[in-house]
């Protein structure tokens, strides 16, 4: 419970949601006519048009989002504009919409649903207003989010080609490709006069990223590249004649050739050229009021107005317990040694790894279907509402494994074209101990984010907005990943006290997070000093790569342990409300079925929840 109570302390010492939702008005008094008022509707149906129109009014601009969503229209085979004329038209467009809606629509008639709705596309217009000052401060071309190997996964993973009319699309986006990546370039050069620029170290990545797209058939000799190889397998499968198949073959190729080739081939000489005069420093202190910015982002990643220091202090105190929860399993299976000579055997113990081999990663992944087995068959147990979209397990591809982060997760399409897919990592076996495949699993699987984003985009027409069926906060997200680590030991997991172990593991590079990111760009250690604080605290082997993520994503590292908290201290309070009367299923379709929410109106949910159930 301590840390329940350091969260919460911190919460009101000064913390509330990124931006204050209105307020209920005081209830009139009881009306003296005999004739009562007429019922608010649950739900307003100008509001919920209102809500769709915004919707679709925003993909209009988004290409790649309606790919996502799995719709085929005019724009599947375009790009979109990545200019900051293009974001000042979205802009405009948000700032329109909110004046719409508070001239259409009165708060104080809307049902309690609809004000929640209503309170939401005004806080997210709010937290995205407030970001605008800083959008030129995230880094174009990175090893975690860069557009270098981002737009080639988008095609490979996200444009399905189940007909001629597809397969055109996917070539028309190859075409595409050279003008999107020479936008992005553009973008890049500007933020450069600005100051912003990823740190030295990063280059080698993105140029390396950018060659392995254009290694291979048809650039050169070897093997089919990545994008050549995707192509070639989905034209193979279509049903159509074989000159139908020649034609789409060669106009892939020719964009490929004259398209993509270039389009890499200037990228690189941008990286190389910008890559001798970039900073040396890492954390985002070094931008004009870089304090202000990491500030804005704790804001928006965790919900919070959680300080630097506040963050700092916290992932303290989290790594200190669980060190706690670890020696205990180090007493328990017998070692020799204190925690910090545990940690070494973990990190150098062979039995510890699969191969580095294709052997290995195929046990890695066999392994990680085994704990899908397991958890689906408890699922029932733990949850009324549960996912029909099938999970994928896949290991990241060749051209990006090297900088790619160790798991992620992809939604599955709403009309059932695109399964749910968990992306593990093989690049380096050493980096993925075998200790850790069931929690690893269950944070981007089930009961983690496959299950969280199957039953959001299955929710039924007309419960949620779009924009709360399709969007989030990653508290809420991620925190619900690291708390179905945990829910997966109720689930019968880990029974290995080492795999239960590795658990902790993952929970503690969570804590170590807050204690890292905030340690970067706030207290400007530099990329040693946090790699030192890892390697000194944990038996983590794939050290720099984390701490080169936190570099390039400030901030949005800080969300899973807050979240997590979070979602443990409702929990608590609501068993102890209620006593027989809880219902585990009932608390986790409460907390999943809102769709995202900030955590102070999470925490509103489950109270409300409660006082339901207390009757």
């Amino acid at each position: 419970m301590r840390r329940f109570v350091l969260l919460t302390a911190m919460l009101l010492a000064g913390c509330a949601t990124t931006q204050p939702m209105a307020s209920a008005p005081e209830p009139a008094p009881a009306p003296q006519a005999a004739v009562a008022p007429a019922p608010i509707p649950a739900r307003n149906a100008e509001l919920a048009a209102f809500f769709d129109a915004a919707d679709k009014a925003e993909l209009a601009l988004s290409p790649l989002a309606k790919t996502s969503r799995g719709i085929r229209d005019e724009d599947y085979g375009r790009w979109g504009d990545y200019s900051d004329a293009a974001a000042e038209r979205s802009r405009a467009l948000r700032l329109a919409q909110v004046e719409e809606l508070r001239r259409r629509f009165s708060r104080d008639s809307l049902s309690p649903a609809d004000q929640l709705s209503y309170d939401l596309f005004l806080a997210r217009a709010s937290e995205r207003e407030a970001m605008w000052p800083w959008r030129k401060y995230g880094y174009v071309f990175d090893q975690m989010n860069g557009s270098q190997s981002q737009l080639p996964a988008f095609l490979i993973n996200q444009h399905q080609v189940r007909s001629v009319s597809d397969a055109e699309a996917y070539v028309s986006r190859l075409q595409g490709l050279g003008p999107a990546l020479d936008q992005q370039i553009a973008e890049a050069e500007e933020r450069a006069k600005l100051g912003v620029m990823p740190p030295r170290w990063v280059y080698p990545f993105v140029i390396a990223d950018s060659r392995n797209i254009v290694r291979g058939a048809p650039f050169g000799a070897g093997p089919d590249s990545a994008l050549w190889a995707d192509f070639k397998a989905k034209i193979a499968k279509l049903d159509t004649d074989e000159a139908t198949r020649t034609r789409l073959l060669d106009s892939g190729r020719q964009a490929l050739l004259t398209s993509v080739a270039p389009a890499y081939a200037r990228l690189i000489s941008t990286m190389e050229r910008q890559q001798r005069t970039a900073p040396t420093e890492d954390g985002i202190w070094r931008f004009e009021r870089g304090a202000d910015l990491y500030k804005a982002l704790l804001r928006q990643y965790t919900t919070t107005d959680l300080t630097p220091d506040q963050i700092h202090e916290l992932g303290l105190a989290e790594v200190a317990r669980i060190h706690g929860e670890m020696n205990a399993i180090r007493e328990k299976v017998g070692f020799k040694g204190d925690l910090k000579a545990f940690f070494a055997h973990l990190r150098d113990g062979k039995q510890f790894f699969y191969s580095n081999d294709a052997a290995g990663r195929q046990r890695y992944l066999d392994e990680s279907a085994k704990a899908q087995a397991q958890v689906q068959a408890a699922l029932p147990n733990y949850f009324g509402r549960l996912p029909k979209s099938p999970l994928t397990i896949k290991a990241v591809e060749p051209f990006r494994e090297k900088s790619a982060g160790k798991a992620f997760y992809q939604r599955p399409a709403p009309d059932g074209s695109r399964p749910g897919t968990y992306y593990v990592n093989l690049y380096d076996m050493r980096e993925m101990p075998a200790i850790e495949v069931e929690a690893l699993y269950c944070h981007e699987g089930l009961p983690g984010h496959h299950l969280q984003g199957a039953l959001a985009v299955e929710t039924p027409a007309g419960t949620l907005p779009p924009f709360r069926q399709f969007g989030g906060y990653t508290a809420h997200s991620e925190g619900w990943g690291l708390y179905a680590e945990k829910l997966c030991k109720e689930m019968g997991l880990y029974q290995d006290p080492y795999r239960d172990f590795g658990r902790l593991q993952l929970e503690l590079h969570r804590a170590m997070r807050l204690v890292v990111d905030s340690g970067i760009h706030h207290k400007r250690w530099s990329r040693a000093q946090a790699i030192k604080y890892i390697e000194d605290n944990s038996a983590d082997r794939g050290i720099p790569k984390a701490i080169e993520r936190y570099i390039v994503y400030p901030g949005q590292a800080t969300a899973y342990m807050v979240g997590k908290l979070k979602i443990e201290e409702l929990r608590a309070n609501a068993e102890r409300e209620l006593g027989p009367r809880f219902d585990i299923r009932g608390f986790h379709d409460t907390i999943l079925g809102s769709g995202g929410l900030p955590l102070t109106v999470l925490e509103a949910r489950i109270n409300e929840w409660v006082a339901q159930r207390k009757g």
